[in-house]
């Protein structure tokens, strides 16, 4: 049995692709996956697999049961550690690092032609399936991520920092006492519940 973390793209986001975290949940859990927890509203999902788990097959649900069409990028409990651990920017004030999940590799060219120069403070770093952001003057004002996207073309969320730290935290915890969705949990013989 391992940890896994689906992370939703588009979900809640300016009135679009509402969904409740409970119906969300409720969906995993119907899926055949344990331990199922939420954090937040953008649709980051926890949750223990018995075997192998298919992100197109819970993309399918999603479409079918919640009526969204979105992409689901699958990490393990593990992989954000070492997502953590990459950090090419380790000097950087964390409350403005965020990260990248891209669903598969974009080409090797991708970023060819881009002069990251022109955007600084902003910064960059391609390390992986992840892209890392250094955004200094924030999200809202950035310029490099919506070019970024169109020049890899492949689906990818975003998750700040702290967002990053806290599914690791809550990966760690098998859903034994952890919080999601701003409410404080325990688990009992059921399940998680408030």
């Amino acid at each position: 049995m391992a940890r896994f973390v689906a992370l939703l793209r588009g979900v809640n986001v300016g009135g679009n692709n509402r969904v409740p975290m409970a119906d969300l949940r409720r969906l995993f859990i119907s899926e055949g996956h344990r331990s199922v927890a939420t954090y937040l509203q953008s649709g980051n999902v926890v949750f223990t697999a018995n075997g192998a788990v298919d992100a197109q097959a819970l993309e399918s649900a999603i479409a079918r049961r919640l009526g969204i069409e979105t992409t689901v990028v699958l990490r393990s409990a593990d992989d954000l550690k070492r997502v953590v651990a990459a950090n090419p920017f380790p000097a950087a004030d964390l409350s403005h690092l965020h990260v990248g999940f891209m669903a598969y590799a974009p080409p090797p060219n991708a970023t060819a032609g881009l002069d990251a120069a022109s955007f600084q403070p902003e910064q960059f770093a391609l390390v992986g399936l992840e892209i890392y952001l250094h955004l200094p003057n924030g999200m809202g004002r950035a310029k490099l991520p919506p070019l970024l996207d169109r020049k890899l073309k492949v689906p990818t969320t975003v998750r700040n920092w702290n967002t990053v730290n806290k599914l690791i935290e809550l990966a760690a915890t098998g859903g034994w006492s952890c919080a999601y969705d701003g409410i404080r949990v325990r688990r009992n013989r059921g399940g998680l519940r408030a």
